[in-house]
């Protein structure tokens, strides 16, 4: 398993993210010219008292849909399977009974949210947390990592504990901001791990965990890659 992105250097990142505005641009205007029963196609079609997405608007949510939905759950699963490797006993746990997948899912969002922050925020008037006046006019990052390990909320909060309940948890932010794609990434988690522990029960690390190294960077939480070692498993 490995993360997209890790090791490219600002240039490369650069031209990839313009070989993807290009294509998306030549996407949304061949459906211009021939809508389909697709999702962009619909995108187009939006008009809002008169008011439609611009060119750039639907390049940049499209962009978002496919970054914002690629890149979370990808670090979602390779957190869970990482976190898995670690516990013999409730990687077996989960092989032998998938039901319990869904709860592991929610928890690890909990313990190892692929966010590791909220995206950038702005105060529009002065706000007093704790001790602490943040003025009007500041930017304002929230770690999720720190929210989801509060032992207010959550005894034993730095203990994976697959049977907790979870219900709480910020992983998908909170009210107009809570993600879009939730409901997606969870049924793509507990699908993913579903499959993989029917086909590998007893997957395992390639290498010691200390070789493991964490991407850097504000925004994602997980692994730069997570060599494995696949177990035999029954023919699906």
């Amino acid at each position: 398993m490995r993360s997209s992105g890790g090791g490219a250097g600002p240039a490369d990142m650069i031209g990839a993210l313009s070989a993807l505005v290009a294509y998306f641009g030549d996407l949304l205007d061949r459906k211009r010219a021939d809508p389909a029963d697709d999702l962009l196609s619909a995108l187009l079609a939006v008009v809002d008292e008169g008011d439609r997405l611009s060119g750039d608007e639907l390049t940049g949510m499209a962009l978002l849909l496919l970054v914002a939905g690629h890149e979370t759950t990808a670090n979602l699963i390779g957190n869970a399977v990482h976190l898995l490797c670690g516990r013999p006993e409730l990687r077996d746990r989960m092989a032998g009974d998938p039901a319990l997948i869904p709860a592991l899912v929610e928890e690890v969002l909990r313990l190892e949210s692929p966010a590791a922050t909220s995206t950038y925020r702005v105060t529009t008037r002065p706000i007093t947390l704790g001790d602490t006046t943040i003025p009007a006019g500041e930017q304002v990052l929230v770690s999720l990592l720190a929210v989801n390990r509060d032992p207010a909320r959550f005894p034993d909060p730095d203990t994976l504990d697959a049977a907790r309940d979870d219900g709480g948890h910020l992983a998908f932010g909170h009210g107009i901001h809570f993600c879009l794609g939730a409901p997606l990434a969870r049924l793509e988690a507990r699908i993913a791990l579903t499959r993989l522990l029917a086909r590998h029960p007893g997957i395992d690390l390639a290498v010691p965990p200390e070789n493991l190294r964490r991407r850097t960077g504000l925004l994602m939480h997980g692994l730069e890659s997570l060599p494995v070692r696949l177990s035999p498993g029954p023919a699906l």
